[in-house]
């Protein structure tokens, strides 16, 4: 049997495998889901719908799978998902899906410090730190190897670009341009995501490459559609120079410049 606290309210006790451990005073409720190698802390609780992945870590008082805070949520069955190796420090909260998409879901190797909010219906990728009291609205996308600072809030419907950055108790209304660094008041794309690249070896070709590309999007006796075209004439159309040209052209927020 897994290591369950005699004062924790577990529903279904023997669906858990062995290597989990529950601690003092947590509830976790029917129709959920906990992979091998889960610790849950003590006073945590763990709503109807979780899906939670191996070797998770889930700190002292973190709410997880919680109802959406959304008005049209009518009490329909929709699910919190999560991937492998993902840490929820103090005070996490996640809440799952509403109809709209049915899951709220998160990929894997993620750390939420404490505090954060994930709201119904977010797409978190995988390889993400959210760092404390970052807030997000619904609908959210978040791609891979987003950094996210502290006391960060993002408006709902918002896209989060892979290898970004965000520093510290700024607000997001729209899409974040993947590989970039954004800062300020009023918050602003302040180049290229150079030192994040070079952590995650990023050929220096490459860096060069997205350079040129973002010294062109941020001129700004420049579109951003004119700004776009030269890219595409002038700067080779490596795969994460595209993906810059793509992500902007399909977003529906307009981005961050």
């Amino acid at each position: 049997m897994a290591n369950i606290h005699k004062t924790a309210l577990v529903a279904n006790p023997e669906l858990l495998p062995d290597s989990v451990t529950v601690g003092p005073y947590s509830v976790i409720e029917e129709d959920v889901t906990i992979a091998e190698n889960v610790w849950i802390d003590s006073h945590v609780s763990i709503k109807s719908g979780a899906r939670i992945g191996p070797g998770c870590k889930i700190h002292h008082g973190a709410a997880i799978s919680g109802p959406p805070q959304d008005m049209k949520f009518a009490g329909e069955k929709t699910e919190l998902i999560i991937g492998a190796n993902c840490t929820f420090r103090e005070f996490t909260t996640m809440n799952r899906g509403t109809i709209a998409h049915g899951k709220t879901e998160i990929g894997d190797n993620c750390l939420f410090m404490a505090y954060t909010h994930v709201a119904h219906d977010c797409l978190v990728g995988s390889n993400v730190i959210v760092a404390n009291l970052v807030n997000m609205g619904g609908h959210v996308v978040i791609d891979d190897w987003a950094f996210l600072g502290g006391g960060t809030v993002i408006h709902q419907f918002c896209h989060i670009g892979e290898h970004m950055m965000v520093g510290g108790g700024f607000r997001i209304a729209q899409d974040v341009i993947p590989y970039s660094l954004v800062a300020g008041f009023p918050i602003s794309c302040r180049g290229l995501n150079i030192t994040g690249l070079t952590r995650r070896n990023f050929s220096p070709d490459t860096i060069s490459k997205l350079k040129s590309a973002f010294n062109i999007l941020l001129n700004k006796k420049l579109k951003t559609t004119d700004a776009l075209v030269k890219i595409e004439n002038e700067v080779e159309l490596i795969p994460e120079v595209k993906k810059v040209v793509d992500f902007i052209r399909t977003s529906e927020r307009g981005v961050i410049k």
